[in-house]
């Protein structure tokens, strides 16, 4: 595909959002289903095309930290996580600007709003372009298994979007780290593509979440992602398998173990960054190839908690909760 080709697609694609319509778009982590941050209507036609709970945040996309801190009150910690960190797969969430131009029920009705600069040229390509702030939660319908691919989207949400713009299959594969700096402090909320340890070099402790059952409990979820049945595939998934049975498909995290009815290898060589890129298309064919086959389950090998291994064991832990 030329260049030329590409630029007009990101202009159509940018032209469609400042006119209230949903374009889905790749980033580093997975794709996101974006609309104008500031168009109410078009902020609540991403929860209807989603099926996604008002009481669930979505997360404002930005071409650079200026675009993003224009909305929002950043401290000094805030400005050098961007420094360390934008573009790329964290997100911050902060307090409103009075003047802040995000839509309430992007932020449903918080007095914060997650922020992050994705990295990846055709997202940062469409920000500049459109240049509105995007809200933009994974393009699928919601509680199901993220999207990597164009494809995915597609499968998930043809006919109720206007467009896709095709990255194709998306590098880090498992969504931002979302980190709370709104109260002084500073709170993980969800654990993503990069690691709490990093973040620590740069600012000190980080508070680890409570269980996510009570923050759903009282409807005031400080981020996306946190919903406790989230990123499921219609096979039950049973988690830290040390054996697997012949009706059970397997997503495997190193040698595979022998028996399973189908097996989706996320890194045969336990590789967290392989692992973490793979795990939601494994999901996703696990759960299309076990139903074809009549296959009961998802037997879902153990992965290190260390690095990524926190983010794949919490999509993980997510998508074995119960429904």
């Amino acid at each position: 595909m030329t260049a030329l080709l590409r630029a007009a697609e990101v202009a159509r694609a940018a032209a469609l959002l400042r006119a209230g319509e949903l374009v889905a778009f790749p980033t580093e982590t997975v794709y996101g289903l974006g609309a104008d941050a500031r168009n109410g209507s078009a902020v609540a036609a991403v929860f209807e095309a989603k099926g996604r709970p008002h009481f669930n945040p979505l997360i404002c996309h930005f071409p650079d930290a200026e675009a993003a801190f224009a909305e929002v009150q950043a401290d000094d910690r805030a400005r050098l996580l961007a420094e360390r960190f934008w573009p790329g797969p964290l997100t911050l969430v902060l307090p409103r600007r009075p003047d802040c131009r995000i839509d309430l029920l992007a932020g449903a009705g918080l007095d914060t709003v997650a922020v992050r600069v994705p990295a990846h040229p055709l997202a940062l390509a469409l920000l500049r372009e459109a240049a509105v702030p995007v809200a933009g939660p994974s393009a699928n319908r919601s509680g199901e298994v993220s999207p990597t691919t164009a494809r995915h989207v597609l499968d998930g949400l043809g006919g109720r979007i206007a467009a896709v713009l095709d990255g194709g299959a998306c590098e880090v594969g498992v969504e931002s780290t979302v980190l709370d700096l709104a109260a002084g402090g500073a709170a993980l909320l969800r654990p993503g593509g990069v690691p709490v340890e990093a973040i620590e070099a740069v600012i000190g402790r980080v508070a680890r979440p409570l269980p996510v059952s009570a923050a759903q409990a009282t409807r005031t979820l400080r981020s996306p992602g946190m919903m406790l049945s989230h990123y499921a595939p219609s096979l039950r998934v049973r988690l830290n398998a040390r054996d697997v049975a012949p009706d059970e498909a397997l997503l495997a995290f190193g040698p595979a173990l022998p028996g399973a009815g189908a097996t989706w290898q996320m890194s045969e060589a336990r590789d967290l960054r392989e692992a973490a890129a793979r795990l939601f298309a494994g999901l996703r064919w696990l759960d299309a190839e076990g139903g074809r086959l009549g296959l009961k389950r998802i037997a879902a090998m153990p992965v290190p908690m260390e690095g990524l291994g926190a983010a794949i064991n919490d999509r993980l832990e997510r998508a074995a909760a119960a429904r």
